[in-house]
C-alpha cells in the first residue's frame, strides 16, 4: 500500500512538473473594462477603413499604443518579483493563523506596483488557493512583509504547490500573472480546545480518557531556572521575574509533577468524524495539561509514550496525533517510546 502510494505521489509530481514546464510564463486575462475598450478599439478601427478619416486613424493608433503600453508596464510590475513564505511554528485544524509572505524586488531601478499574491496548496481536487494578499508598492532592491490568515480545515500533511503574483497596473484593463515554484509542507496539529485540568471531557471512558496522578512535594522554594516551554504560570516567581527580565521558575523541594497519560482508542468500524473528535480530544488533553505543568503521555494500543514533559516532548506527541490512523494506533501491542533523558519508570 505505501509503495503504491509513493509510485502515485512520484507520477503526480512529475506531471505537475511537466505542466509547469509548458505553461506560458505570463498569463493574461482582460477584465470588464478590458473588453469594452477592446470594443471600442475594433468600433474606430472598423470607422476608420470605412471612412478614410485620419482623425479617426490616429485616434485609433493611440488607443493601439495605450495597450503596448499597459503590457509594458504590467509586464515591469512582474519580472524580478521573488517572495519567501514564512510559516508559524505550530499550525492546528480549524484555527486561524498568520503566514508572512516577504516580497522582494530585485530590479535595481523599476518599482513594483499593485501585486495580488495567491498562495496555493494541493488539495485532492488539485491546487487550490488559501490564502491571499495585496501590496500596492515594492520599491527596487526593497522587500516588504505581507501577512495572510491561513485556516487549515483538517490535521495532516498540508503540502504547498506555488504562488501566483498578479497585477492590474497601471489601467486596469487586463490582469496579468505569473507563477512561481514555491513548494514546502507543514505539519497540521489536530483541532484543540480549551478544558478543564485532569478531568475527562466526555462520558466515553475511550474518547481521550485523562489519569491525572496529583504531584507530590513541600511548599519550600529550593531554587530558580529560566521558564521551559511547558512550565504552567503558577509556576512562575514572578518577583524574581521582575527583576530578572524573563521569566523565571521555582523548583520546590521535594516536587514530583503530577502525571497524567491520554488513553486514545480507534476501533475499526468507527465514522470518520468521530475519530477526529478522538484525536482532536487527546490533542486538546496534551495541550492543556502540558501548559498546566503536568508530565503528560500518551497511550494507544500500538504504542505508549511515557509521561514527561517540555517543548521537545510536547513536539512529538502532537505530531504523533497529526498522522495517526486506526491501524496505526490499533495495530500490535509495542514498547514504550520515551524521549531522550526521560527517566524510566
Amino acid at each position: 500500500m505505501d509503495r503504491e502510494r509513493d509510485r502515485r505521489s512520484r507520477r503526480d509530481s512529475a506531471l505537475r512538473r511537466a505542466r509547469r514546464r509548458l505553461r506560458p510564463p505570463r498569463s493574461l486575462r482582460a477584465t470588464r473594462a478590458g473588453w469594452c475598450f477592446v470594443a471600442i478599439i475594433f468600433g474606430v478601427g472598423f470607422a476608420a477603413l470605412n471612412t478614410g478619416n485620419n482623425l479617426l486613424y490616429l485616434v485609433f493608433a493611440l488607443m493601439l499604443a495605450f495597450l503596448v503600453l499597459s503590457g509594458v508596464l504590467s509586464e515591469a510590475s512582474l519580472r524580478g518579483i521573488r517572495i519567501e513564505r514564512h510559516l508559524p511554528r505550530e499550525l492546528f485544524a480549524a484555527a486561524t493563523h498568520s503566514v508572512v509572505l516577504r516580497v522582494h524586488n530585485d530590479q535595481r531601478r523599476v518599482a513594483s506596483f499593485a501585486l495580488t499574491i495567491e498562495d496555493r496548496a494541493l488539495a485532492d481536487e488539485g491546487p487550490r488557493s488559501v490564502g491571499r494578499c495585496f501590496t500596492l508598492r515594492v520599491g527596487p532592491r526593497s522587500r516588504v512583509d505581507r501577512r495572510y490568515a491561513l485556516a487549515p480545515e483538517r490535521r495532516g500533511e498540508l503540502v504547498f504547490d506555488s504562488l501566483r503574483v498578479s497585477t492590474r497596473f497601471p489601467f486596469g484593463l487586463f490582469v496579468k500573472s505569473v507563477e512561481l515554484e514555491a513548494p514546502g509542507t507543514a505539519l497540521v496539529y489536530p483541532a484543540v480546545h480549551p478544558l478543564p485540568i485532569g478531568a475527562p471531557t466526555s462520558d466515553d471512558p475511550h474518547e481521550g480518557e485523562a489519569r491525572p496522578e496529583p504531584a507530590r512535594g513541600g511548599d519550600t522554594i529550593g531554587g530558580l531556572r529560566d521558564h521551559l516551554a511547558g512550565d504552567g504560570l503558577a509556576r512562575v516567581h514572578w518577583r524574581r521575574s521582575l527583576r530578572a527580565g524573563r521569566l523565571v521558575v521555582g523548583e520546590r523541594e521535594g516536587e514530583a509533577r503530577a502525571r497524567l497519560e491520554v488513553l486514545l482508542q480507534l476501533p475499526a468500524g468507527l465514522p470518520t468524524p468521530a475519530i477526529e473528535q478522538r484525536i482532536s480530544e487527546a490533542a486538546s488533553q496534551v495541550v492543556a495539561h502540558l501548559e498546566a505543568g503536568f508530565e503528560v503521555g500518551l497511550r494507544t494500543r500500538a504504542r505508549r509514550f511515557a509521561p514527561a514533559t517540555g517543548a521537545a516532548h510536547r513536539r512529538e506527541l502532537l505530531r504523533f496525533l497529526a498522522r495517526v490512523t486506526p491501524a496505526q494506533a490499533e495495530g500490535e501491542p509495542a514498547t514504550v517510546f520515551r524521549p531522550a533523558g526521560a527517566p524510566g519508570r
